[in-house]
This record gives C-alpha cells, sequence and structure tokens, in this order.
C-alpha cells in the first residue's frame, strides 16, 4: 500500500537522496518541504515524477505551512536541519530555531493528526571517544554534545522521546554516522578537500588529522531510513553506520591518491575549537533486528565515484565554492 511522505529538508545532501531511494523502491509519493537554505538545492530533485514527488518551499518552524503538509501525509521524515559545527560556533542561532523550534512544530502537528513520525539524528549527540577506546557508540551510550550543532541535535531527539511517552507519537529515531557522497555541500570535509584539489589548492587538516570518524555512504543512509519507518518499533532508536572508522588524515590520503597526488601534499592548520577525536557506531540493534545491511562496504571505490561526480557537476558546487573558502581563510582555516 502507497503512503504519502511528508520529508523535511528533502532538497538537501541526505533528504534529497532518500527521495530518490523511495521513489526508486517504493510506489510512495512525497512531499519535500524544504527552505532551500545554501545548503538546499531544487536541481537535487530534478529526475523525479511530478507525479511522485512536489516541492514546498518553507520553514519547518513555521507552524502554518507545517500544520497543513502534515494534515495531509501518512508519516513525516524529518531531515530538516543546520548541520554545520564550523557554523554552529560562529552563530548558533539558525541552529536553536531549525533543529529545536522545528522539531517541536512538526511533533505538536503530528501528535494533532496521529502521524507516523521519524526523526533523524547523528552520532554527534554522544559527544567523543578516545582515539584508543575500543567502545562505539550505542542506544544506550550517554548523551555528551561539544557542540552548538550537537547540543540542539540532542535537544531535538529529548523531544521526540518525550512526545513518544507524554503524547502517544508514534515515532522512532535514528542516529547515522558521517554520510558522504554525491551532492554533499562543498562546506562538508570530503567534498572540501576534493573540490580544492580541483582547483589546485592543498587539502588542509584540522590539528594533526588524527580526528576519526566513522563514514558510511549517503544511500546506505537512506535504505536504513527506510526500513526504521517500515519496520522499526514505535519509541526506540536505531544508530546507522557501517564500520567505516577513518582517521581524516587516512581519508585526505586517500582523496590525495585517487587524485594523482602525493599523500602528505596536505597541510595542517589550527584545530577547531572542541573538536570531538572519535565517532564510532555500533549498528547491532539495526542489522539484528530489522536486518539491514549495507551496501557500500568498499569505501574506496564510494570515494572514488564521489571524487569522479564533483569533477563532473562543477555547476552544482562552483557557485559557493569562493565564499566557503573566504570564510574557512578568515577563522585560518
Amino acid at each position: 500500500m502507497s503512503r504519502h511522505l511528508l520529508v523535511t529538508g528533502g532538497a538537501g545532501f541526505i533528504g534529497s537522496h532518500f527521495v530518490h531511494h523511495v521513489v526508486e523502491h517504493t510506489d510512495d509519493t512525497v512531499t519535500v518541504l524544504d527552505k532551500l537554505t545554501y545548503a538546499g538545492d531544487e536541481a537535487f530533485l530534478d529526475g523525479l515524477s511530478d507525479s511522485r514527488v512536489s516541492l514546498v518551499v518553507g520553514d519547518v518552524a513555521d507552524a502554518g505551512i507545517v500544520e497543513d503538509l502534515v494534515a495531509k501525509s501518512d508519516a513525516i521524515v524529518h531531515f530538516a536541519a543546520e548541520s554545520h559545527n564550523d557554523n554552529s560556533l560562529s552563530d548558533p542561532s539558525p541552529f536553536l530555531r531549525t533543529n529545536l523550534i522545528g522539531t517541536f512544530t512538526l511533533l505538536e502537528a503530528a501528535r494533532r493528526h496521529e502521524k507516523r513520525f521519524h526523526h533523524i539524528s547523528t552520532d554527534e549527540v554522544y559527544g567523543d571517544l578516545e582515539l584508543d577506546d575500543p567502545e562505539r557508540f550505542s542506544e544506550t551510550t550517554a548523551y555528551n554534545p561539544s557542540s552548538p550543532y550537537s547540543a540542539t541535535k540532542a535537544g531535538s531527539d529529548m523531544l521526540v522521546r518525550a512526545w513518544v511517552r507524554s503524547f502517544g507519537v508514534q515515532a522512532t529515531l535514528s542516529n547515522c554516522s558521517n554520510n558522504y557522497g554525491p551532492r554533499q555541500h562543498v562546506e562538508k570535509f570530503i567534498p572540501r578537500q576534493i573540490t580544492n584539489l580541483i582547483d589546485g589548492i592543498r587539502p588542509r587538516l584540522y590539528g594533526a588529522g588524527q580526528n576519526v570518524r566513522d563514514w558510511i555512504h549517503v544511500d546506505d543512509h537512506s535504505s536504513a531510513v527506510l526500513k526504521v519507518l517500515d519496520e522499526g518499533r514505535i519509541g526506540e532508536t536505531y544508530l546507522i553506520g557501517a564500520d567505516g572508522e577513518k582517521s581524516n588524515r587516512e581519508v585526505v590520503e586517500l582523496i590525495l591518491e585517487q587524485m594523482g597526488r602525493q599523500k602528505g601534499d596536505f597541510d595542517l592548520v589550527t584545530d577547531r575549537p572542541g573538536h570531538d577525536l572519535r565517532y564510532a557506531i555500533d549498528p547491532s540493534r539495526l542489522r539484528e533486528e530489522l536486518g539491514w545491511e549495507p551496501r557500500f562496504r568498499d569505501f574506496e571505490s564510494g570515494l572514488a565515484a564521489t571524487i569522479q561526480w564533483y569533477r563532473d557537476h562543477e555547476r552544482f558546487w562552483r557557485p559557493q565554492k569562493a565564499a566557503v573558502e573566504a570564510k574557512y581563510a578568515a577563522a585560518g582555516q
């Protein structure tokens, strides 16, 4: 039976991949609600039939828009978020509006109309692990956010859990590791290094480059979210990861190698304040309970395809590149 999904942030990097995944793998129709900030692009929905996908330009914190769209939907998949740590350090206010007020607004509408709700979150709510710690984040790991971004995402997670317990909202949550793949904004780590090299600029690493992230291809994130939406237990949290731990230095060295440069051809810059050391996801519940498995297990081949996408689609990222680099330069990064 087909559904009508409301996908917030569906014109952004991760959200647009989910919309494409839904259209390819289900009979569902989708309304995308997206503010089309600097990180969103209507072109990310190109190629999707108007009979399956429609776009509403609007703010998740706008109760009037949200009320109407939720009433017409069968389920809400909430990707919309301000998500760049560096931006949250320079101006936290948009993060509070979108990540907290926006989530509250959606939850209230879901409660009034008794709609299924899935909330997308991040592993950054758990803080970080020591580089030599054998542990990984699980659904029972205590929250310990370290930036305005991760603090607002932690707050939004708590709102969802409270609305489940207090009001019976039919919600699930997922916390995912770092995504990579086509269409990611050039302010983010992997696209910045790729596009810098395309422009003949040496990659830059915070600190000593030893910080570890757990990488997952964005298409695997999409398949996991759909699995949780279809089969997840109400009120439960599922951690999404693909066993992709790599240090930032390792990632940059791979990018350099795949782009025909020497592995040591990068610069170290002053570390970011409060820079988390290591993220690592234990996705056991998702895999054992719901039977999900990642398809893109080979990071090197996924990275090569991502590099090729940025080579082939300069029109998507070129208009924003100069402003991004100017912002980093002003911070000495």
